[in-house]
């Protein structure tokens, strides 16, 4: 069921603190953590406690959440000192974008140019 924990999802056992990770961040929504594999200097991917399949889902139940993770991203990229040069937040949405934990979660990337066309 949306919003509840998922047995067998990878970010509900990190929320639930039953997986490790280099939490950075908590909120009473969200927790942000580092990327074990980082594709920049900074890559710290920000969560909501409540397990949603994507970022579409979880704005459609609960936008302020959904909201929250981009105050949380700002508010990490700040301590992270990226916040003045520039960083990126990426959502991939669907296994055809990249998402390969389906657990909602925001990619925050900084700390080196950041070309465009991503790809």
């Amino acid at each position: 069921m949306a919003g509840e924990p998922q047995a067998d999802c990878l970010f509900c056992k990190i929320v639930a603190g039953e997986v490790p990770a280099t939490v950075v961040r908590e909120t009473e929504t969200t927790v942000a953590f580092r990327d074990i594999n980082p594709q920049a200097p900074t890559h710290v991917l920000i969560v909501p406690r409540r397990h949603y399949r994507d970022a579409g889902s979880l704005a459609a139940a609960e936008p302020a959440v959904a909201a929250d993770l981009l105050t949380t991203a700002a508010a990490v990229a700040a301590e992270e000192k990226i916040g003045e040069t520039g960083y990126r937040v990426v959502f991939n949405t669907g296994s055809g974008a990249g998402q390969t934990v389906f657990h909602t979660h925001a990619h925050l990337l900084g700390g080196r140019g950041l070309n465009w066309p991503p790809g």
